[in-house]
């Protein structure tokens, strides 16, 4: 999967700028398109629920779709990702300009329109995301380096959804104010009952603003991308094995035990983040009273995401991420619960939301750093099924985004049955209760669900090192201090060998070794050749000399049994010389 050298730090950051055009659209979608279509475009609430659901929904299904395009794309001067994230740039940046830009008509015009732009986006953005999330896997390096590129990326990742909290919050301001303004003139106004006709105008303008700047950002951090990194093309599996058909390969995917817990913990954790956070904006406006500080709420929350992630990274190291990924998600039960609470105490709302966002961090960093052990993992024991690592990130982005769809669309349709009115300046208490209800007891339950299937989570990423070493590579469980006596004096307990009585006629020639039908690796000492005669074939001498050095090869694994050393996993072949 990947070389043996590190990943250069110019190449990581390169990578984890490439993830800001994703999470900022994605950020700015979900903080202001539904307060867009509600009370500035003023669709009803049941198109809303259409429109938001159906496009999540179809989001959702283009990713495995793309990710089996993805797959089967032939290697280019440029690499087989780098293409896609190329072209599906500039259109990308063209609809989500025109998702903003809906123009006055009929509500079967606005229907239509929003529709087609936001499944439009969608699936452009799938043709960016997938083949971004699996340059992971191609980056070089190994597990550490990997993980170290998440890293970075999520905490990029992070400060772009800060950046768009920013400018999406402006855009929320002059909302907020532009609707008091409107409402304390239908107030004034006792003649007429009806908003003006043509409301929130400044808003509008707010909204085409922020999506100008959005695409500007989008279109510099997908050329930092494009022009920063390289990828490292991984290498094949030996030709002569027959390659199973993609169905195939899906299927062993889909049943691989632990990629179904980490899909399952993700989709239950994801959707009571979505159910919660989707509505934020209107929990701080209309169920705290906090709607004049939701700018300030959402800054500390993401600043506190963006401070966790390389806490989390170390954590991780020291604890695993499975243990990282349960206590991380745990911090978000009391945090809700208090804040559902007291919710008009702002001084608690705002300690509370630092603690959202150290658990917001650890579903956006654990989740994606354990995916690539779960491909090792199951590349590990299916050798002939190759090339699916965009079927692995594709399927999981899909049973994300189909989570965050059903959140949105359970919300939308709860506002629905409730009384939510678009644009009305006040709303009966059936929906704060609502709110409150899918803001801190719904995501509770959900995420108890999520953390059940993280804690069935079968790899421990440090224990599937070492089982990846230990079978092609016994010498590994020697002894550090004694790694090169074991590599000197081999024992046939250890090596499957074959001996060519031809091949040790003088110091210049070599023998191999055969490792269970690995390659071989290289070795300095030309006494070893004679020792490994002698293990071969053992009638053919009896000199003292081989009788101690087979006594000393044997008590090699006995006089210390330590932790093995890491210097036999950069070598890929055994010869004796």
């Amino acid at each position: 999967m990947a070389g043996s050298g590190g990943i250069p730090l110019v190449r990581k950051v390169c990578y984890a700028v490439g993830g800001v055009p994703y999470q900022i659209t994605t950020a700015a979608i979900s903080v202001s398109l539904q307060i867009f279509l509600l009370d500035v475009v003023q669709m009803e609430v049941s198109s809303v629920s259409v429109v938001l659901f159906a496009s999540r929904a179809w989001d959702a299904l283009t990713d495995p779709l793309v990710g089996y395009l993805v797959s089967r794309s032939r290697w280019t001067p440029v690499g087989r990702l780098s293409p896609w994230l190329l072209l599906s740039t500039p259109f990308s940046i063209l609809s989500y300009l025109l998702l903003w830009f809906v123009p006055r008509g009929s509500a079967a015009l606005t229907l239509i329109w929003s529709l087609i732009t936001t499944c439009l986006f969608e699936t452009l953005m799938s043709c960016y995301h997938v083949p971004y999330v699996s340059l992971n896997m191609f980056l070089g390096g190994g597990n550490r380096d990997r993980d170290s590129a998440t890293a970075y990326r999520m905490s990029v990742e992070v400060l772009a959804m800060l950046l768009a909290s920013v400018i999406q919050g402006q855009v929320v301001s002059v909302y907020n104010a532009e609707k008091q303004e409107a409402c304390q003139h239908l107030d004034s106004e006792t003649t007429s009952a009806s908003p003006p006709a043509a409301p929130l105008q400044e808003t509008r303008k707010a909204f085409l603003t922020s999506s100008l700047v959005t695409g500007s950002v989008f279109f510099l951090c997908s050329l930092v991308l494009f022009f920063g990194v390289k990828e490292q093309r991984a290498p094949l599996v030996s030709e002569d094995r027959q390659r199973p058909s993609c169905l195939s390969s899906l299927k062993k995917m889909i049943r691989h035990a632990p990629y179904q817990r980490l899909l399952l913990g993700s989709v239950f954790s994801a959707l009571a983040f979505q159910m919660s956070l989707g509505n934020f904006a209107l929990f701080c406006s209309h169920a705290a009273g906090q709607g004049e500080h939701f700018q300030l709420l959402l800054l500390v929350l993401l600043a506190s995401s963006s401070a966790a992630v390389p806490l989390w990274q170390t954590v991780l190291l020291k604890i695993g991420k499975k243990a990282t990924v349960l206590i991380g998600l745990s911090l978000f039960i009391p945090a809700v619960i208090i804040v559902a609470c007291v919710p008009s105490n702002l001084p608690v709302f705002l300690v509370m939301c630092v603690l959202m966002g150290f658990s917001v961090a650890t579903i956006f960093l654990l989740p994606w750093s354990m995916l690539p052990d779960v491909v090792d993992d199951f590349t590990m024991k299916n050798p002939s099924c190759r090339d699916l690592e965009p079927l692995f990130f594709s399927c999981y982005a899909f049973c994300s985004k189909l989570a965050g769809g059903l959140s949105v669309g359970i919300s939308t349709l709860i506002l629905q049955f409730v009384g939510y009115r678009a644009g009305a300046c006040h709303h009966e208490g059936g929906v704060a209760t609502a709110l409150i209800v899918m803001f801190s007891p719904v995501p509770v339950a959900l995420l108890l669900i999520g953390m059940f299937f993280f804690h069935s989570y079968s790899i421990n990423e440090r224990k599937c090192l070492q089982e990846q070493l230990t079978p092609d590579h016994p010498e590994a469980s020697s002894p550090p201090d004694l790694r090169e006596d074991s590599e000197q004096l081999p024992s046939t307990s250890h090596y499957n060998t074959s001996y060519n009585p031809n091949s040790s006629a003088g110091p210049e020639k070599q023998s191999s070794v055969k490792s269970s039908g690995r390659s071989h690796v290289s070795s300095e000492n030309s006494r070893s050749k004679s020792v490994l005669k002698s293990n071969v074939n053992p009638q053919s001498q009896t000199s003292p000399q081989r009788s101690g050095d087979e006594k000393r090869s044997r008590n090699v694994p006995e006089k210390n049994p330590r932790t093995s050393s890491s210097r036999s996993h950069v070598r890929p072949k055994i010869s004796w010389v």
